[in-house]
């Protein structure tokens, strides 16, 4: 199996050498504006390293909808889902050319039944869950075009 593996081309992303290497440490993402950004950033510095020195800037955009899907026979809201969506672009640190991007999108879901606070911890933890879900498919696109970064 892995001569076959070796024929095709494939090499492991993360193997040393491998193509993931070459982002780690070597991407710094835009400075968070608000609890969601800075979530996000939180999971792809988790995910690539922190830094200082870098090669590539990650730029995003963020837009979050929540959206009633549990309704009572009395129109209240039991259960809502949380839709996110992310606008990224990777450049070059040095001449800020764009070198990738893309859009990632999910969803979560959370109850609204309980106490008011209940329902605002319930909703602050599915926005922390999406961010990171959003994060994890930034980095596996970044990690699917890392052989090609200059």
């Amino acid at each position: 199996m892995p001569l076959a593996l070796a024929a095709c081309g494939f090499t492991p992303a993360y193997a040393p050498g491998g193509a993931a290497t070459r982002l780690t440490g070597a991407v710094r993402a835009a400075d968070p504006s608000d609890k969601n950004g800075f979530d996000f950033v939180e999971r792809i510095e988790e995910r690539l390293g922190r830094t200082e020195v870098h090669r590539y800037d990650l730029a995003y955009s963020i837009a979050t909808e929540s959206v009633g899907v549990g309704i009572t026979p009395d129109n209240r809201i039991t259960r809502y889902n949380l839709k996110g969506a992310i606008d990224w672009t990777l450049s070059d640190a040095a001449t800020g050319q764009r070198i990738t991007g893309g859009r990632v999108q999910s969803f979560t879901a959370y109850a609204a039944t309980g106490s008011t606070v209940a329902g605002l911890a319930a909703e602050e933890d599915a926005a922390f869950r999406l961010m990171r879900l959003l994060a994890d498919q930034v980095v596996a696109r970044l990690i699917a075009e890392a052989a090609k970064l200059p």
